[in-house]
Protein backbone atom coordinates (compact mmCIF):
# COMPACT_ATOMS: atom_id res chain seq x y z
CA UNK A 1 0.00 0.00 0.00
CA UNK A 2 1.38 3.40 -0.95
CA UNK A 3 0.05 6.91 -0.49
CA UNK A 4 0.83 10.21 -2.18
CA UNK A 5 -0.58 13.63 -1.49
CA UNK A 6 -0.35 17.31 -2.29
CA UNK A 7 -2.54 20.11 -0.99
CA UNK A 8 -5.51 19.11 -3.14
CA UNK A 9 -4.95 15.49 -4.14
CA UNK A 10 -4.93 12.36 -2.00
CA UNK A 11 -4.00 9.05 -3.63
CA UNK A 12 -3.66 5.55 -2.19
CA UNK A 13 -2.46 2.52 -4.17
CA UNK A 14 -2.65 -1.21 -3.68
CA UNK A 15 -1.68 -4.24 -5.75
CA UNK A 16 -4.70 -6.49 -6.25
CA UNK A 17 -4.37 -10.07 -7.47
CA UNK A 18 -6.98 -9.80 -10.19
CA UNK A 19 -7.02 -8.72 -13.83
CA UNK A 20 -7.92 -5.09 -14.55
CA UNK A 21 -11.12 -6.07 -16.38
CA UNK A 22 -12.50 -7.83 -13.28
CA UNK A 23 -11.71 -4.85 -11.08
CA UNK A 24 -13.09 -2.35 -13.59
CA UNK A 25 -16.34 -4.30 -13.86
CA UNK A 26 -16.88 -3.81 -10.10
CA UNK A 27 -15.95 -0.12 -10.20
CA UNK A 28 -18.27 0.57 -13.15
CA UNK A 29 -21.24 -1.01 -11.33
CA UNK A 30 -22.69 1.41 -8.75
CA UNK A 31 -24.64 -1.46 -7.17
CA UNK A 32 -21.25 -2.78 -5.95
CA UNK A 33 -20.01 0.51 -4.48
CA UNK A 34 -21.50 -0.03 -0.98
CA UNK A 35 -19.60 -3.34 -0.86
CA UNK A 36 -16.27 -1.60 -1.40
CA UNK A 37 -16.92 1.70 0.39
CA UNK A 38 -14.35 2.19 3.14
CA UNK A 39 -16.14 5.21 4.62
CA UNK A 40 -19.38 3.41 5.49
CA UNK A 41 -21.42 6.28 4.01
CA UNK A 42 -22.85 4.56 0.91
CA UNK A 43 -26.27 2.96 1.28
CA UNK A 44 -27.07 1.91 -2.29
CA UNK A 45 -27.68 3.15 -5.79
CA UNK A 46 -30.92 4.60 -7.03
CA UNK A 47 -30.84 2.91 -10.47
CA UNK A 48 -29.55 -0.55 -11.40
CA UNK A 49 -27.35 0.32 -14.36
CA UNK A 50 -23.63 0.01 -14.91
CA UNK A 51 -21.66 3.04 -16.03
CA UNK A 52 -21.00 2.88 -19.77
CA UNK A 53 -19.13 6.10 -20.53
CA UNK A 54 -18.41 9.76 -19.95
CA UNK A 55 -21.62 11.70 -19.45
CA UNK A 56 -23.42 8.99 -17.48
CA UNK A 57 -24.81 10.00 -14.10
CA UNK A 58 -25.30 7.51 -11.29
CA UNK A 59 -27.10 8.46 -8.09
CA UNK A 60 -26.00 7.01 -4.74
CA UNK A 61 -27.96 6.97 -1.50
CA UNK A 62 -25.72 8.16 1.32
CA UNK A 63 -25.71 8.70 5.05
CA UNK A 64 -23.50 11.10 6.98
CA UNK A 65 -24.21 11.85 10.61
CA UNK A 66 -24.05 15.61 10.03
CA UNK A 67 -26.54 15.52 7.10
CA UNK A 68 -28.56 12.37 7.71
CA UNK A 69 -29.78 10.52 4.60
CA UNK A 70 -29.27 12.16 1.22
CA UNK A 71 -28.27 11.45 -2.38
CA UNK A 72 -25.22 12.34 -4.46
CA UNK A 73 -25.42 12.70 -8.26
CA UNK A 74 -22.15 11.37 -9.68
CA UNK A 75 -21.28 12.70 -13.15
CA UNK A 76 -18.86 10.40 -14.99
CA UNK A 77 -15.99 12.51 -16.36
CA UNK A 78 -13.39 9.82 -17.10
CA UNK A 79 -14.01 6.39 -18.59
CA UNK A 80 -11.35 4.19 -20.15
CA UNK A 81 -12.47 0.55 -19.94
CA UNK A 82 -10.20 -1.61 -17.78
CA UNK A 83 -7.95 1.42 -17.16
CA UNK A 84 -9.59 4.45 -15.51
CA UNK A 85 -12.95 5.65 -14.22
CA UNK A 86 -13.77 8.93 -12.49
CA UNK A 87 -16.76 10.98 -11.44
CA UNK A 88 -17.62 14.40 -10.02
CA UNK A 89 -20.12 14.19 -7.16
CA UNK A 90 -22.81 16.85 -6.88
CA UNK A 91 -25.31 17.23 -4.03
CA UNK A 92 -28.62 15.54 -4.71
CA UNK A 93 -31.97 15.10 -3.04
CA UNK A 94 -31.87 15.61 0.71
CA UNK A 95 -28.36 17.13 0.79
CA UNK A 96 -28.25 20.59 2.40
CA UNK A 97 -26.28 21.98 -0.57
CA UNK A 98 -28.79 20.65 -3.13
CA UNK A 99 -30.73 23.92 -3.07
CA UNK A 100 -28.58 25.19 -5.95
CA UNK A 101 -29.20 22.85 -8.92
CA UNK A 102 -26.04 21.65 -10.60
CA UNK A 103 -23.78 22.78 -7.76
CA UNK A 104 -20.40 21.13 -8.01
CA UNK A 105 -17.67 21.32 -5.40
CA UNK A 106 -14.99 20.71 -8.00
CA UNK A 107 -13.66 17.39 -6.72
CA UNK A 108 -13.36 14.02 -8.44
CA UNK A 109 -13.10 10.42 -7.34
CA UNK A 110 -10.89 8.44 -9.72
CA UNK A 111 -9.72 4.85 -9.89
CA UNK A 112 -6.63 4.24 -12.01
CA UNK A 113 -5.72 0.64 -12.96
CA UNK A 114 -2.31 -0.49 -14.25
CA UNK A 115 -1.24 -4.08 -15.04
CA UNK A 116 1.23 -5.32 -12.40
CA UNK A 117 2.40 -8.79 -13.35
CA UNK A 118 0.47 -11.90 -14.29
CA UNK A 119 -3.15 -11.60 -13.19
CA UNK A 120 -2.51 -8.58 -10.95
CA UNK A 121 -3.30 -4.88 -11.12
CA UNK A 122 -1.99 -1.81 -9.32
CA UNK A 123 -5.10 0.16 -8.34
CA UNK A 124 -4.85 3.78 -7.26
CA UNK A 125 -7.82 5.54 -5.71
CA UNK A 126 -7.54 9.29 -6.13
CA UNK A 127 -9.44 12.12 -4.48
CA UNK A 128 -8.67 15.08 -6.74
CA UNK A 129 -9.67 18.38 -5.17
CA UNK A 130 -7.51 20.53 -7.44
CA UNK A 131 -10.62 22.22 -8.88
CA UNK A 132 -12.04 23.03 -5.43
CA UNK A 133 -12.02 26.53 -3.93
CA UNK A 134 -8.93 27.17 -1.79
CA UNK A 135 -10.83 27.03 1.54
CA UNK A 136 -12.20 23.59 0.66
CA UNK A 137 -8.72 22.40 -0.34
CA UNK A 138 -7.52 23.33 3.14
CA UNK A 139 -10.23 21.10 4.64
CA UNK A 140 -8.99 18.19 2.52
CA UNK A 141 -5.42 18.86 3.60
CA UNK A 142 -6.35 19.01 7.30
CA UNK A 143 -8.23 15.69 7.06
CA UNK A 144 -5.53 13.92 5.05
CA UNK A 145 -4.97 11.03 7.49
CA UNK A 146 -8.73 10.32 7.60
CA UNK A 147 -8.93 10.32 3.78
CA UNK A 148 -5.97 7.97 3.46
CA UNK A 149 -7.42 5.54 6.02
CA UNK A 150 -10.83 5.43 4.30
CA UNK A 151 -9.26 5.00 0.87
CA UNK A 152 -6.95 2.21 2.09
CA UNK A 153 -10.02 0.47 3.52
CA UNK A 154 -11.84 0.83 0.18
CA UNK A 155 -8.94 -0.78 -1.69
CA UNK A 156 -8.77 -3.58 0.89
CA UNK A 157 -12.47 -4.25 0.42
CA UNK A 158 -12.08 -4.11 -3.37
CA UNK A 159 -9.29 -6.69 -3.17
CA UNK A 160 -11.49 -8.95 -1.03
CA UNK A 161 -14.35 -8.67 -3.55
CA UNK A 162 -11.99 -9.72 -6.34
CA UNK A 163 -10.78 -12.74 -4.39
CA UNK A 164 -14.35 -13.75 -3.52
CA UNK A 165 -15.57 -13.69 -7.13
Amino acid sequence: MTSTTDNAVVAVSRRIKAPAEDIFRILADPRRHPDLDGSGMLRGCVRDAAVSGVGDVFVMRMHYERYGDYEMNNHVVEFEPDRRIGWEPRPGRGHPDATEPGTAWGHRWIFDLRPDGAGATAVTEIFDGSRMPEDKRAEVDSGRAWWQTQMASTLERLAALCIAR
